[in-house]
C-alpha cells in the first residue's frame, strides 16, 4: 500500500487552517493510533459558514453558468483521481475497508457517479415554462409563467464514516451544480479522506468560500452548522437517532433538510429463487462488514425451506475471510470500533433471549489478537419482533425469518420504522416486481442492483426525508422560483 494522504488541515473560505486541539483517528484493524488531525476551530467554523453566505449572496459561483461551474467540479474530480492510490491506502486504513471495496465501491464508483451527476444536472431543464388555463392567463393578462429552479443558499453537508468518500461526493457534486456554497464535515472516525476536497478545490480554482471542510472530535461544530440562521440546508447522512436532533435543531430557522439515515430493509425470496440466497447473503456484509444503512439484513424465505436455506448461508458465511484489510484475500474488515463491536455482541445476546438461535458466527474470531473484528453471523429469528429483525445493526450479522405466503413476506417486510431499501428476488420478474410494488421503502432491487447518478435513493418512514441522487436529488439543493411576467398597462 501507498503511503497516506498528506494533506491534514481544514480547508475554510480558501486557507488552510490549523487548531490546538486534535482529532485522533485511530486504525480499526490493529487499534493503532494512526494520525493526529487538528481539529477546526470553532470560530473556523463560524467564518466558513459567514464566508459561505457573503459569497453565495454575491452570485459569485450561484451567478456563474452551469456549463463554467461543470468545467471546475470537473477540474475537482480530475484533482482526485491523480490521488488514487493514497486516497484508497486512507480509506482502508482509517475505515478498515478491504481494498477492494475502498478502490472500486468508494473511489471508482464514487468517480463515475461524480460525473453523472454532472451530465445529468446539464441535461435538465432549470428554466421552464409553467403553463396555466388560457381563461386565467387573460383573466390576469399573464404573457409568461415560468417555474425557475435556483441554488437553496448555503448547505452543510454532514457525512458518515462507513463511505465518507463516496457520501461526501453524492452531496459536494448536486450541491455546488446547482450553485449553493457547501460546508463539508466528515465523521470524526473517519476524517482524513475528506480533506483532500479542499485541496481538489484549492487545484480547480474554485472561488473562494464556496467550499470550506472541517473536522471535529465532538459535535460542537456539527450543532453550530445545523443551527445557525446563515445555513439554509442540511444534508446529512447517519443514524435515525442523530437526524432527530438535527431535525430539531434546523426547526428553528426553519432549514430544508435533507437525511438519509437508517434501515432495517428485507430481502425476500420467492419459491423459484432459492438458489440465490447465497449470493444475497454474502452481499450483506462482504466489503463492508454489514456497516451500510442499506444492507438487507432481514432475509426472508418460504417456512418449509428455511432449514435448508440456513444451512446454505452458514456455508456461505463460514467461507468469508476475515481479516486485514489490506490483504486482497479479505472479505470482511473489522468493524469502525469498539463501541460498535460490542453492540454486534449486545444484540446477538438479546436476539438469542428472546429465542433466535446462533448458527453461525456471533463472537469475535479467533486467531485475531487486535482489531475490532466479529465473525460473520447467521441468526435463525423466530419473528418479526426479535430484536436482531427490528433494530438496525450496522453489523455483519443477518437475520433470517420465515413466511408463511406473499402476503406474509410484505407483512414482515413492511413492519418495521425503516425503510430505505428492499431486494424481492423470483424466476417470474413480473411476480417479483408485484411483490416490490407493495413493500414501503425507498428502492427495491428486482433480481439486480443498480447505483447510479440518474437513480434516487432514499427512505420512507424512519428512514429519512428527501432522495439523494437522480433528478430528485438535484432538485433537492434547489428552491422553486415561480415568474408571472405581463406588459404594463
Amino acid at each position: 500500500m501507498s503511503e497516506l494522504l498528506r494533506q491534514h488541515h481544514s480547508y475554510v473560505a480558501g486557507e488552510w487552517v490549523s487548531g490546538v486541539d486534535t482529532v485522533a483517528v485511530e486504525n480499526p484493524a490493529d487499534e493503532s493510533h494512526l494520525l493526529d488531525i487538528p481539529a477546526t476551530p470553532l470560530p473556523e467554523i463560524d467564518r466558513a459558514i459567514r464566508e459561505a453566505r457573503r459569497v453565495f449572496d454575491r452570485g459569485v459561483w450561484a451567478g456563474t453558468p452551469a456549463v463554467e461551474r461543470a468545467v471546475v467540479v470537473r477540474a475537482m474530480l480530475s484533482h482526485l483521481e491523480t490521488a488514487r492510490e493514497s486516497l484508497v491506502a486512507t480509506m482502508v486504513a482509517e475505515a478498515g475497508q478491504p481494498i477492494m471495496f475502498a478502490e472500486r465501491s468508494q473511489f471508482l464508483s464514487g468517480l463515475a457517479m461524480a460525473r453523472g451527476m454532472i451530465d445529468l444536472y446539464l441535461s435538465m431543464p432549470h428554466e421552464e415554462p409553467n403553463p396555466v388555463p388560457v381563461d386565467e392567463a387573460l383573466r390576469g393578462r399573464v404573457a409568461l409563467s415560468i417555474r425557475r429552479h435556483e441554488p437553496v443558499g448555503v448547505v452543510a453537508a454532514i457525512t458518515p464514516y462507513n463511505a465518507a468518500f463516496i457520501m461526501a461526493l453524492q452531496k459536494l457534486v448536486p450541491a455546488l451544480m446547482a450553485g449553493n456554497s457547501v460546508i463539508l464535515r466528515p465523521s470524526p472516525l473517519t476524517p482524513i479522506s475528506s480533506l483532500i476536497f479542499g485541496a481538489a478545490a484549492e487545484a480547480a480554482g474554485l472561488p473562494h468560500g464556496v467550499l470550506s471542510v472541517v473536522v471535529e472530535a465532538g459535535s460542537s461544530g456539527a450543532e453550530l452548522l445545523t443551527s445557525h440562521p446563515a445555513v439554509d440546508m442540511v444534508s446529512f447522512t447517519g443514524s435515525t437517532t442523530v437526524g432527530r436532533h438535527i431535525m430539531a435543531q434546523a426547526a428553528p430557522t426553519l432549514k430544508r433538510v435533507a437525511l438519509e439515515l437508517g434501515g432495517k430493509s428485507a430481502q425476500i425470496y420467492l419459491d423459484d429463487a432459492l438458489g440465490k440466497v447465497g449470493t444475497g447473503a454474502a452481499a450483506v456484509i462482504a466489503g463492508t462488514a454489514g456497516q451500510a444503512c442499506v444492507a438487507a439484513t432481514r432475509m426472508l424465505v418460504p417456512q418449509e425451506h428455511k432449514d435448508e436455506v440456513l444451512e446454505l448461508v452458514s456455508r456461505v458465511y463460514a467461507g468469508l475471510v476475515v481479516g486485514a484489510p489490506t490483504d486482497p484475500a479479505t472479505t470482511i474488515g473489522p468493524l469502525i470500533s469498539g463501541a460498535q463491536r460490542e453492540r454486534c455482541e449486545r444484540i446477538v445476546d438479546r436476539a438469542v433471549d428472546k429465542g433466535a438461535t446462533v448458527v453461525q458466527g456471533g463472537r469475535r474470531p479467533g486467531g485475531i489478537p487486535r482489531g475490532y473484528y466479529f465473525e460473520p453471523t447467521v441468526l435463525d429469528v423466530p419473528d418479526n419482533g426479535n430484536p436482531a429483525a427490528q433494530e438496525e445493526i450496522f453489523g455483519p450479522i443477518l437475520s433470517v425469518l420465515g413466511y408463511r405466503d406473499i402476503d406474509d413476506a410484505v407483512r414482515m417486510a413492511n413492519d418495521s420504522r425503516y425503510g430505505l431499501s428492499g431486494q424481492v428476488y423470483g424466476g417470474d420478474s413480473a411476480a417479483a416486481t408485484a411483490v416490490a410494488r407493495r413493500l414501503r421503502t425507498g428502492a427495491v432491487n428486482v433480481n439486480t442492483a443498480l447505483f447510479s447518478a440518474y437513480a434516487p435513493s432514499g427512505g420512507y418512514k424512519q428512514s429519512g426525508l428527501g432522495r439523494e441522487r437522480g433528478p430528485d436529488g438535484i432538485r433537492a439543493f434547489q428552491e422553486v422560483k415561480h415568474l408571472v411576467i405581463g406588459e404594463l398597462r
